[in-house]
Protein backbone atom coordinates (compact mmCIF):
# COMPACT_ATOMS: atom_id res chain seq x y z
CA UNK A 1 0.00 0.00 0.00
CA UNK A 2 1.46 3.77 -1.00
CA UNK A 3 1.87 5.39 1.81
CA UNK A 4 2.87 9.51 1.96
CA UNK A 5 6.51 10.22 2.63
CA UNK A 6 5.75 13.44 4.14
CA UNK A 7 2.95 14.83 5.86
CA UNK A 8 0.81 17.67 3.42
CA UNK A 9 1.65 20.97 4.54
CA UNK A 10 -1.81 22.76 5.83
CA UNK A 11 -0.65 25.57 2.73
CA UNK A 12 -0.34 22.60 -0.21
CA UNK A 13 -3.32 21.32 0.97
CA UNK A 14 -5.70 24.88 0.93
CA UNK A 15 -4.01 25.37 -2.83
CA UNK A 16 -5.11 22.02 -3.88
CA UNK A 17 -8.58 22.72 -2.69
CA UNK A 18 -8.92 25.91 -3.76
CA UNK A 19 -10.06 24.78 -7.21
CA UNK A 20 -13.18 23.44 -5.31
CA UNK A 21 -14.83 26.75 -4.89
CA UNK A 22 -14.24 27.69 -8.73
CA UNK A 23 -18.16 28.36 -9.94
CA UNK A 24 -19.48 27.95 -12.98
CA UNK A 25 -18.86 30.97 -15.65
CA UNK A 26 -21.57 33.34 -16.22
CA UNK A 27 -23.59 34.26 -19.07
CA UNK A 28 -25.36 37.24 -20.29
CA UNK A 29 -28.46 37.46 -22.91
CA UNK A 30 -26.88 39.22 -25.87
CA UNK A 31 -29.14 42.77 -26.81
CA UNK A 32 -29.24 42.47 -29.98
CA UNK A 33 -29.07 38.55 -30.98
CA UNK A 34 -30.68 37.39 -27.91
CA UNK A 35 -28.35 34.64 -27.59
CA UNK A 36 -26.14 33.45 -24.88
CA UNK A 37 -22.61 35.07 -24.31
CA UNK A 38 -19.55 35.81 -21.57
CA UNK A 39 -20.22 39.11 -19.94
CA UNK A 40 -16.86 42.09 -21.53
CA UNK A 41 -16.47 39.51 -24.55
CA UNK A 42 -17.68 40.11 -28.06
CA UNK A 43 -19.66 38.31 -30.02
CA UNK A 44 -18.10 35.93 -32.48
CA UNK A 45 -21.26 35.50 -34.66
CA UNK A 46 -22.12 39.22 -35.31
CA UNK A 47 -18.53 40.61 -33.90
CA UNK A 48 -20.57 43.48 -32.17
CA UNK A 49 -19.44 44.42 -29.08
CA UNK A 50 -20.56 47.37 -26.73
CA UNK A 51 -23.49 48.15 -29.40
CA UNK A 52 -20.54 48.65 -32.29
CA UNK A 53 -18.78 46.67 -34.99
CA UNK A 54 -15.36 45.53 -34.06
CA UNK A 55 -14.62 42.17 -36.43
CA UNK A 56 -15.88 41.50 -39.51
CA UNK A 57 -19.21 39.17 -39.03
CA UNK A 58 -18.17 35.85 -39.28
CA UNK A 59 -19.70 34.06 -42.79
CA UNK A 60 -21.20 30.24 -41.85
Amino acid sequence: MAVPRRKTSPSRRGMRRSADALKRPTYAEDKDSGELRRPHHLDLKTGMYKGRQVIKKKDA
